[in-house]
């Protein structure tokens, strides 16, 4: 399953794109935009872009920077179908998204006359301003330093295809296919292919704050497999609740963390174990740098290559740990994980 997100400028084509996907592709669409109105409505408030921004920030303020994406994508999974997010504005709902896999972020621009007079023909609720009033609102809406916030240039920036839709349909229709041809039909590496386990693993996960798995291979055959979980017959996080303690982080960040789990990588290296399994010379794939018990034991069993699909913010540790004994360490992206103190 393919989860695509779509940002960009207002009335730059977005619901264009999101058309084209729906109609010509099978995608099930969903979107911010519904979301934040069937909460304005609930508030008894009118729907124009003020209240939509409004609610929108008071949405991820009083729940988290990633709430309203995080609340689709859920709903996403359980269509079993290729999905769209539409309208992804904070970059704390990029970094949310990332976590999933198989995901894309589109972003599509045009000039600024044109989108105006884009959205003066559609003419919905929220379209009816003049040019200044509609250049202020994306202006209001284009950078913010508040993780709650909207923050489109951000989002923009860290797209992983971005279209511009200067053109007509038919233009807009063509890039789009170009690029769906390369990530619905390319064939995966084999980092792509064992990550993709990892996060399949994952799905067995029964902590719900830190579901991760991990796949520990050797020349390209997988050995053994782990996700986060309690200890054998002790009971789990999604059955009971978090067992939490306070943490400080290297970092100086405080969070309450959950100590009834054994992390992935800790689990796997147990499997390993028990059935006699050489780790030596090994590669293991996991979402985020391992911690630093993780990576003391990944150490010891003699594995020589760790690949994570996204940094931790707490692991300068782990990564200086793994620099002096020579375990070579990669990260599909750059982003950087934070902890879900929620």
């Amino acid at each position: 399953m393919i989860t695509i997100g779509i940002t960009g400028t207002l009335g730059a084509g977005k619901g264009t794109i999101v058309d084209y996907l729906v109609k010509e592709k099978g995608f099930v669409h969903f979107s911010v935009r519904d979301f934040i109105t069937k909460e304005i409505e609930r508030r008894g408030l009118p729907v124009n872009r003020d209240t939509m921004t409004l609610v929108g920030n008071d949405l991820r303020a009083t729940h988290s920077p990633s709430y309203i994406t995080e609340a689709l994508y859920a709903e996403a999974q359980l269509s079993g179908k290729n999905c769209i997010i539409e309208s992804v504005r904070s970059p704390y709902e990029v970094l949310s998204l990332r976590e999933c896999s198989n995901f894309y972020l589109f972003a599509v621009d045009a000039d600024p006359k044109i989108r105006y007079e884009r959205i003066t023909q559609r003419g919905s609720s929220t379209d009816h301003v003049s040019f200044e009033t509609f250049m202020a609102n994306e202006a209001r809406e284009m950078t913010s330093d508040d993780p709650n916030k909207q923050n489109l240039k951000a989002c923009i920036e860290q797209a992983d295809f971005v279209f511009s839709n200067d053109g007509n349909f038919e233009d807009l229709h063509a890039e789009v296919e170009v690029v769906l041809s390369k990530i619905m039909y390319k064939r995966p590496s084999w980092d792509e292919y064992f990550m993709e386990l990892a996060n399949t693993a994952s799905k067995r996960a029964t902590c719900d704050r830190g579901r991760s798995g991990c796949v520990i291979v050797k020349n390209k055959q997988v050995l053994v497999t782990g996700y986060v979980g309690s200890p054998t017959g002790l009971p789990h996080c999604d059955d009971v609740g978090h067992l939490f303690r306070k943490t400080i982080h290297s970092d100086g960040s405080v969070s309450n963390h959950c100590v009834r789990t054994v992390h992935a990588e800790q689990n796997a290296i147990c499997q390993a174990a028990r059935r006699g399994i050489s780790l030596d010379g090994a590669t293991l794939y996991c979402r985020m740098t391992p911690c630093r018990t993780c990576a003391m034991l990944i150490i010891n069993c003699g594995i020589k290559r760790v690949v994570c699909e996204r940094k931790y913010h707490d692991g300068k540790e782990s990564e200086e740990m793994f620099k002096l004994a020579n375990v070579k360490l990669e990260f599909f992206h750059d982003e950087i994980q934070q902890y879900n103190n929620q």
